[in-house]
């Protein structure tokens, strides 16, 4: 095995009560790609910070291989005594490094240099601070939360650029997507202790669930201990003296342990207040249109949204998703066309800007409006300390300011004060920044359950597959179009992905025709021998792939397998999530042939 570049010891840090890192072990060799995994407050940039020598530990070591370079992103980049994004980006640089690469780096970011760092908005200060780290190309890459406020276009063209490297990484990021293709290895932060497998992302949530049971298993097997040495103590036959006394220290020590076990944390509870039924009908857009100046913003689109569908919307940056949604729910009105709503409809909104909320005032105050200690849930009132519980807020934060909050836990804010209102109608602007794992999938399952109409705003390619059924995407000059399914659904109708110069402006324009709509002359297009063969085989084979997984599944499923044979149930994972990448990739594209079929036929 290769030397470490860094090596992290026997780590501990207590800021004050229980301590946030206790005997963290993590180590990192060269091309190692390793995702820090951990929920809101576990202490992931904290570990991420003493890795990268800005915060000393109370206890432990750390080492690095000398020569070996390291370069930190940190959420909130410090842009203060720098005049341009330029002049920030080339700080960053080492003695060594080509000068030129932090120009061209931020032209591939879609920056200028120029900019002053003091009036970016919140995607181009990290697109930025991305630059600052990429530009020298150093041997370790410490980044936290890299694609927080960037769009999709920007989150697949850095994807690509870290995939292209030969350096080692270490990703904090709540975009399992992101994870997914890019790690290698997965170290878990829990409850101040680093557990890690050489497996990534796409293996942890099965392992971690295993993990658990295995814990609350052992933790059984201890209380039923307890009892039977408490039943000892209280009607045992005494017997020598000194064999019951150091019996009556096992029990002693048995609770000692008992107590010191931390248990995990709960998950949030998640639930929106429900109004009463929509009518069937919740929106009807017919030809509604909108400009800035001779920029074309929405052009032409038209839309029926009935109850229950869950309809996702893309874009990059600047392309004019949130002026599309606001003129869907007459937050502001189109320049052409027409708006209808259908009946009973009671909305709520959850808006991505958490600067309006004053960073002075509390926490209970910003549930409750400041008025009493109630917040009113549903129409009816529960104390803001119940409510706070239900995101994972603490009783002690009731009076904690909101500027001290992390982002975590400011996106649970946000969440906490919009599904307070009734609803039939969620509109969520980018609900998932900052939220941690289990929380993002607690969400899931509320949006799940919600029996009213959701429409979302959403840079998270998992979150879309799992949540929508439906993706209006733009494709260029103002045309928006709705595809059926989730993200992946949407480029397998395209035929092409999200262009990656679309990072370098606003709307996407589509340099090639994307496969599945059919051109000019379409009608004298065929069906080839293999995919005309394709078409015939493939559900055949999805139906084997689709049995495999369940057969896996079943196989891994056995509480004991990881204890008993930690290689056999290593294997089964990864066959597991090979198969399900195989079955995947067959159902991928058997949409995309069917589509082609159908639009043969159509022509």
């Amino acid at each position: 095995m290769a030397p470490p570049l860094i090596q992290l010891k026997d780590i501990a840090l207590t800021f004050g009560g229980t301590p946030l890192l206790s005997g963290v072990e993590l180590s990192v060799s060269s091309a190692e790609r390793v995702c820090l995994i951990g929920r809101n407050g576990s202490g992931k940039s904290t570990l991420l910070k003493i890795a990268a020598g800005l915060v000393e530990p109370d206890h432990g070591s750390r080492f690095v291989q000398p020569g070996a370079t390291i370069r930190y992103l940190p959420q909130e980049p410090d842009f203060a005594g720098f005049a341009t994004t330029l002049a920030y980006v080339e700080a960053g640089l080492g003695p060594g490094d080509d000068r030129y690469q932090a120009q061209y780096v931020l032209e591939q970011l879609a920056l200028h240099g120029d900019e002053d760092p003091a009036q970016v908005s919140g995607g181009e200060a990290r697109r930025v601070a991305l630059a600052r780290v990429l530009a020298p190309s150093p041997d370790i890459l410490l980044l936290d939360e890299p694609t927080n406020h960037l769009d999709l276009p920007t989150i697949e063209w850095l994807e690509s650029e870290l995939d292209n490297r030969r350096g080692a990484l270490v990703i904090i990021s709540h975009d399992r997507r992101f994870l997914s293709n890019l790690s290698r290895s997965t170290a878990w932060l829990d409850r101040g202790q680093i557990r890690q497998i050489d497996r990534g992302f796409g293996a942890f949530e099965a392992w971690r669930d295993e993990v658990l049971a295995e814990e609350e298993r052992d933790q059984h097997k201890l209380d039923r201990r307890i009892v039977n040495e408490e039943h000892w103590l209280r009607y045992g036959v005494s017997g020598r003296r000194k064999r019951n006394v150091k019996r009556l220290g096992n029990l002693y020590a048995l609770r000692e342990q008992r107590r010191n076990f931390r248990g995990t944390a709960g998950n949030a509870n998640l639930a929106a207040a429900e109004a009463e039924k929509s009518g069937k009908l919740v929106i009807e857009a017919k030809n509604i249109g909108r400009a800035y100046g001779n920029r074309k913003i929405v052009e032409g689109f038209s839309i029926r949204v009935q109850r229950g569908d869950r309809i996702g919307v893309v874009g990059p940056n600047g392309v004019g998703k949130t002026t599309l949604v606001d003129m869907l729910t007459s937050a502001r009105p189109p320049d052409t066309g027409t708006i209808r709503f259908g009946a009973n409809i009671e909305m709520a909104t959850l808006d991505q800007h958490r600067e309006s909320l004053d960073p002075k005032s509390t926490l209970a105050e910003a549930l409750t409006g400041g008025r009493g200690d109630h917040v009113m849930v549903g129409g009816k009132p529960k104390h803001v300390v119940g409510y706070m519980k239900d995101f994972l807020f603490a009783q002690e934060q009731m009076r904690t300011p909101l500027e001290v909050l992390s982002g975590g836990e400011r996106g649970r804010l946000m969440l906490a004060r919009a599904l307070a209102k009734p609803s039939n109608l969620l509109v969520l602007d980018e609900p998932t920044n900052d939220l941690d794992l289990e929380t993002l999938d607690v969400l899931e399952e509320m949006l799940g359950d919600y029996e009213g109409t959701v429409i979302l705003i959403s840079h998270d390619r998992d979150f879309l597959d799992r949540v929508v059924t439906s993706v209006i995407a733009p494709e260029g000059n103002g045309r928006w179009i709705e595809y059926a399914g989730g993200y992946t659904d949407m480029l397998a109708q395209r035929g092409a992905d999200l262009k990656r110069e679309t990072v370098k402006g606003a709307a996407v324009e589509d340099s090639k025709t994307p496969k599945v709509r059919a051109p000019s002359g379409t009608s004298r297009r065929r069906l080839n021998f293999n995919e005309k063969h394709a078409l015939e085989t493939l559900p055949r084979k999805i139906a084997k792939l689709q049995a495999e997984i369940a057969n896996q599944q079943r196989h891994l499923d056995d509480p004991d397998l990881f204890q008993k044979d930690r290689k056999k149930f290593d294997q089964a994972s990864d066959k597991l999530t090979k198969t399900q990448r195989e079955l995947q990739e067959a159902e991928d594209r058997w949409l995309e042939l069917e589509v082609l079929r159908e639009a043969i036929e159509q022509a």
